[in-house]
């Protein structure tokens, strides 16, 4: 039976691969799991994986060419998530390993926590709560609803269209900038991204972490927004320039931010600015939820499958580059016909 190595660790998997997609793993392939309590380094997982022909990763460890190189049984790596950018993708063509990427499932997910935290930055719900736990009596301060309120979304994807409909749900004016898209959406205006910053009462980061986004929200960005108006990011942390992130902050050229990314371990917010008085922060949940976790996770399981059918299966980034799947396809036939005659025996 093909052998399947699971990065995650016991807690990665509670939180990213549950009994569920686990189950359905196992019923197609022999599952080895991350020994350790704790993620793997690069030297840890070619340990761990030597021998198999397919590993299911999660974002830790990176995967750069000395460890693809190190794993000669390796047929395919399969992402469970949209971001391959811990792979060598360049690496695994040259070596004909496969990489697949996870379909975004998380779309109504992190839509939904830039909902709630839009109006907990217009209401100060967070101030108001830490207030109270901390014996202070909270500061009385005049709020904004949202409808009326202009959304504008930078990067108009999965997530930037659920949300486009979230916001004209209630009332709101929903402004984008992505060049890459168009509309698509009634009611909803595509703007250049200049004007979507000068518009927005808040501007969502939603773009793709690219060489050409890399700290697109620096300070000339932040000089054009409104200062009454909220930034909020749910991307990546390598859009933001944070030190001009704090300097907006601090000189009052923005009325706040909220952020479920950053440039930490892991995606996380930085410390420097999830601990600042106008930030509401969040250690990379917003698409953490059992109905987002579960889809990506079957969608490498059915990825699996494809695998071992000897069929390219969907998601794949690198199929012309990936002739180790010969590996599967030459034997479909052998497995055909020993079948037939394990059939013709038993008949």
């Amino acid at each position: 039976m093909t052998s399947v190595f699971l990065t995650h660790s016991s807690a990665m998997r509670k939180n990213y691969y549950d009994d569920r997609a686990l189950k359905a793993l196992r019923d197609v392939a022999d599952v080895r799991l991350n020994p350790t309590e704790g993620d793997l380094n690069p030297d840890q997982l070619v340990e761990a994986a030597q021998g198999c022909e397919i590993i299911v990763g999660a974002r830790i460890p990176e995967i750069p060419a000395t460890t693809l190189e190190q794993l000669p049984d390796l047929v395919a790596f399969c992402r469970v998530a949209v971001d391959v950018r811990n792979i060598d993708i360049e690496a695994a063509s040259r070596l004909g390993i496969l990489v697949t990427r996870a379909t975004p499932g998380f779309g109504p997910s992190v839509a939904e926590w830039i909902l709630g935290v839009m109006i907990d930055l217009s209401r100060g719900i967070t101030n108001a709560c830490i207030s109270y736990r901390t014996g202070v009596k909270p500061d009385i301060a005049m709020g904004r609803q949202l409808k009326g309120a202009t959304l504008g979304i930078i990067g108009f994807g999965t997530i930037g269209q659920y949300l486009a409909g979230l916001g004209q749900a209630l009332g709101m004016n929903v402004i984008f900038s992505d060049p890459y898209q168009s509309a698509g959406v009634p009611g909803v205006e595509q703007c250049a991204f200049a004007a979507v910053l000068a518009q927005s009462d808040f501007v969502v980061c939603l773009a793709a972490a690219t060489p050409e986004t890399e700290n697109m929200m620096n300070a000339a960005a932040f000089a054009q927004m409104k200062p009454s108006a909220y930034f909020i990011n749910a991307s990546r942390g390598e859009l933001v320039n944070d030190y001009d992130l704090v300097q907006a902050l601090e000189q009052g050229r923005i009325a706040g931010c909220a952020l479920d990314v950053g440039r930490d371990q892991d995606q996380m917010p930085s410390a420097l600015l999830a601990q600042h008085r106008k930030v509401i922060a969040s250690p990379h949940i917003g698409g953490l939820t059992p109905e987002a976790a579960l889809h990506q996770a079957m969608d490498t399981v059915g990825q699996v499958r494809s695998i071992l059918a000897g069929r390219m299966p969907d998601g794949a980034m690198n199929a012309a580059h990936a002739h180790r799947l010969a590996h599967f396809q030459s034997e479909m036939p052998n497995q055909m016909h020993k079948d037939a005659r394990i059939a013709k025996v038993t008949s």
